[in-house]
């Protein structure tokens, strides 16, 4: 009986200071609350009538895959054009090495930040609130100016199609009501299925515009290295980098993974997907094409064989730029509803929400597309303002961040802080000297009349 009261006060003790250190927690959560940008973007999904974290390692793999390989290809074989084949396959291999550490890299930041969902929360971590706006500003310009490429890049392939059928600026609205539609889903899973979709329109296209190339070749052009002005030169390796300027998206795409540990995986078939691919259709293409190749190089073909490469690569043309609008909506939609069950609600208003974010992003990006209507000129002014910073440099600020005091650790540690010191310089030196060039190119185009401003006049 004794034996049974002391059993009965023992376990009353151990329920009354169970009760105290929960009583306790609960102040300390009280005095010191966790900031709303520092929550688990999705929160429990355990009840959620709409689950985020999702994806498989090949499903994020595919997503990138099919966000890094569209435009970017597009514009590679008149760099070779430009700068020559030798310096031209070299650039292709050594800034897809690099894209390769700087990605890993993000990798290692998410994994010790698991709250960030995006460029904004990592600059918080590191800069704190003004930070966060300034990296979350960066970001959205950035990837709005993406998007703008694509709608710009689908009234190219209209007026190849229809032989300039109607007005260009029709043409580029029509391609922002279909990627405005197709941006609706709100999950990176369901848009990883348009992705597998998209690869292989991109892999058919390219696949006709050599073969068409390799046909009705004559007697070619191509020279191992050319002499050319400093601007001409350095927008091309602007466009270079624009091809593996994926990284903005990551930090998104890993917090909608089941396991954001594989990511790796999903990385290295990325990155050998892409440099793979660059090689062989840069190289293939400019070597039948020569000096007359265009960008995009679909249309680098005689007869009708652009019109069936810009058809075939339509799906990559639109779902390519829904993916990046995916990511831009849903910095707003995160940002807006984050600590809230309302982002995993199957409700009017949150969908409508949504919806709404991706209009104003979609009308935006039309705008830009019309204002800035030179194709190379845009890529080269999105890469030197943002690809520069996203893919290369603050991946090294990442690093140099992540290891801080450990500098001098040892020799590794050293190589990598060198390492990483010249990956920060690559995007200053590149963002500075590319801005030049960009707007050096742009002003030249409108100048001489080559495409003016919301114009009616074919693109193509």
């Amino acid at each position: 009986m004794s034996r049974a009261s002391g059993n009965a006060a023992g376990d009353g003790k151990r329920i009354n200071d169970e009760e105290r250190d929960g009583a306790a927690a609960t102040k300390l959560q009280e005095k010191n609350p966790v900031k709303k940008s520092q929550m688990d973007p999705f929160g429990d999904e355990s009840n959620a009538h709409i689950k985020y974290r999702t994806m498989e390692w090949w499903q994020a793999g595919m997503i990138m895959i099919a966000e890094t390989i569209s435009l970017g290809i597009l514009s590679l074989p008149s760099v070779l054009a430009t700068i020559g084949m030798a310096p031209g396959l070299i650039l292709i291999l050594g800034l897809g090495i690099l894209a390769t550490y700087t990605g890993f890299v993000l990798g290692q930041f998410k994994l010790a930040h698991p709250h960030v969902h995006n460029m904004a929360d990592a600059g918080e971590v590191m800069m704190g609130p003004w930070g966060r706006e300034l990296f979350g500003l960066a970001q959205m310009l950035f990837l709005v100016f993406v998007m703008a490429s694509h709608i710009l890049t689908f009234s190219i392939m209209m007026n190849t199609v229809t032989s300039h059928g109607t007005c260009t600026i029709v043409f580029g609205l029509v391609g922002l009501v279909l990627s405005l539609l197709c941006t609706l889903p709100r999950t990176l899973l369901k848009v990883s299925y348009l992705a597998i979709a998209s690869f292989v329109s991109i892999i058919a296209a390219v696949m006709i515009t050599m073969i068409g190339v390799a046909l009705s070749a004559s007697s070619p052009v191509v020279v191992a290295t050319r002499a050319v002005p400093f601007s001409s030169a350095f927008l091309a390796v602007l466009n270079l980098m624009f091809a593996y300027s994926g990284h903005v998206a990551f930090f998104s795409f890993i917090s909608e993974m089941k396991v954001p540990q594989s990511y790796p995986k999903a990385l290295f078939l990325l990155q050998g997907a892409d440099t793979t691919m660059y090689l062989i259709v840069a190289a293939v293409t400019y070597r039948y094409a020569g000096s007359n190749v265009v960008s995009p190089a679909l249309g680098s073909t005689a007869g009708v064989l652009p019109k069936v490469a810009y058809g075939v690569a339509i799906p990559t043309i639109v779902i390519a730029g829904v993916i990046n609008a995916h990511v831009a909506a849903k910095y707003v939609y995160v940002r807006l509803f984050r600590g809230t069950d309302r982002m995993a609600q199957r409700s009017w208003s949150s969908f409508g929400l949504w919806a709404l974010i991706v209009l104003v992003l979609w009308t935006l990006a039309w705008i830009i597309a019309e204002a800035i209507p030179v194709f190379n000129d845009l890529l080269g002014l999105v890469s030197s303002l943002f690809a520069s910073w996203f893919t290369y440099g603050l991946s090294g600020v990442f690093w140099l961040f992540l290891n801080y005091g450990q500098y001098r650790r040892s020799r590794r540690k050293m190589a990598l802080t060198v390492v990483n010191v010249f990956v920060v310089a690559v995007g200053a030196v590149t963002c500075g000297v590319g801005l030049y060039a960009s707007g050096k190119s742009i002003a030249a185009a409108t100048k001489d009349g080559t495409q003016g401003v919301f114009s009616c006049r074919s693109n193509a």
